[in-house]
């Protein structure tokens, strides 16, 4: 089988081999074998072995490799080598591959190549590093030595824009504060720069769907453990226009990951790896969520949503001492108890928030989610058991348009109008 190599290469353990391949016939076979003095000319494992055949009627262990009749082909041997690599008897010698230094023009040209496809999602980035905002997202960086990066020191929120309108602003930005001074992060200014910054940024958008997120940092200034080495705190400002769709009604399952002990699950940290994982589980389950339960048994709440269940027409809610203290989930609160002043208990009676056993959990006639994205999720299935009928309850359909109405319609207090630039 005739093999004529044009160039080889390696770049970190990836060797990559060029040339042109002449199959006499379709049980014609190329096997890449590479050779070191430790292993003495051991096959390469079977995901880096290639076997080809006619060009219609291949097959190989590396589905993106095309092969054509005596035409030139390329093929990437992932392999933990920087030897040779032996090509049908043919030794060929590699060579490590240099890595290219570049400008700060020629970094922010790798930047803009890369983001352009996204550029559409992120339509504004404010920095306190540069004090000002973007709308390039080729320019939404964060300096590598800024602890939030390297330690996790940080804390975060978010705000929903619909139809023009920032929903519960004050609400998350005073949560973050409070996350603030619970993780030692000082303001890099006051309360009120800090929401003309979050109000200007949406503004400046020009987005009027979507989500704001926003980050408190000790700041950059090195890579210690300690923040003292950091000069100034930092603060960041996102807009997402993304409007979230809701998943509709959901299963759920019992978290298989710890919960976060009490001070750091009261306050939103960027520190979500349990978050994360405890997402993963849901999902590796088929499931959309996991709910936490706390060290006593009681449930606690979701990845990073809230949890709510009706019993006999009560709307019960895990009370928020060892959990995050959800905005949503106390807008319901509100919005729920004046439901049940008005009905006169018909439709809700009443609404607690207290602890609740898994046992009382799962023999709900309903259960829901709360979080600001899709603001109610009904929940009809918890680790394979049916909630209530097993379909979304009327009390939860009603929540829910009652929490629509509220962002659409409510009160000055929940609805900040931003000011976009004619």
């Amino acid at each position: 089988m005739p093999l004529s190599v044009c160039s080889v290469s390696t770049a970190f353990s990836r060797i990559t081999v060029s040339g042109s391949l002449t199959v006499p016939s379709d049980s014609a076979r190329c096997e890449a074998v590479y050779a070191s003095s430790q292993l003495q000319q051991k096959q390469i494992p079977p995901i880096a072995t290639l076997a080809f055949r006619s060009s219609h009627n291949r097959s190989s262990a590396a589905p993106s490799v095309q092969i054509n009749r005596g035409r030139s082909f390329t093929m990437t041997i992932s392999a933990a080598t920087s030897n040779a690599v032996e090509m049908n008897g043919l030794s060929v010698a590699t060579k490590t591959e240099s890595i290219p230094v570049f400008t700060l023009e020629e970094v922010a040209s790798k930047l803009q190549q890369f983001t352009e496809p996204k550029r559409k999602p992120y339509t504004a980035m404010y920095s306190s590093i540069v004090g000002g905002i973007t709308l390039d997202p080729a320019a939404m960086v964060v300096p590598l030595d800024d602890h939030i990066v390297h330690r996790g020191h940080a804390v975060f929120d978010t705000a929903t824009v619909f139809n023009g309108y920032l929903y519960e602003l004050d609400a998350h930005v005073d949560r973050l504060l409070r996350s603030a001074a619970q993780a030692r992060i000082p303001l890099p200014f006051s309360r009120s720069v800090l929401r003309n910054i979050l109000v200007q940024t949406a503004a400046a958008s020009g987005s009027r769907e979507g989500t704001l997120r926003y980050w408190l940092s000790t700041g950059p200034g090195g890579f210690d453990l300690s923040p003292s080495e950091c000069e100034k705190s930092s603060f960041y400002a996102v807009m997402i226009a993304v409007r979230a769709e809701s998943p509709g009604a959901v299963s759920v399952i019992t978290s298989s990951v710890p919960i976060k002990k009490q001070k750091f699950a009261t306050m939103k940290t960027t520190n979500y790896l349990p978050n994360a994982l405890s997402k993963m589980d849901a999902e590796d389950k088929g499931a959309f969520q996991a709910v936490w339960l706390d060290d006593e048994g009681y449930v606690a709440e979701a990845a990073n949503m809230n949890v709510a269940f009706v019993s006999k027409g009560t709307l019960l809610m895990p009370a928020f001492d060892n959990i995050l203290s959800g905005c949503t989930a106390k807008r319901v609160v509100a919005l729920a108890e004046q439901l049940a002043a008005k009905s006169k208990g018909e439709v809700l009676q009443k609404v607690e928030v207290r602890k609740i056993s898994v046992e009382e959990a799962k023999s709900a006639d309903e259960m829901m989610l709360l979080v600001s994205s899709y603001r109610v999720v009904p929940v009809t299935e918890w680790d394979g058991q049916q909630i209530g009928d097993g379909v979304v309850g009327p009390v939860t359909r009603l929540i829910s348009d009652v929490m629509y109405q509220d962002l659409i319609n409510g009160p000055p207090e929940v609805r900040e109008p931003v000011p976009y630039q004619q």
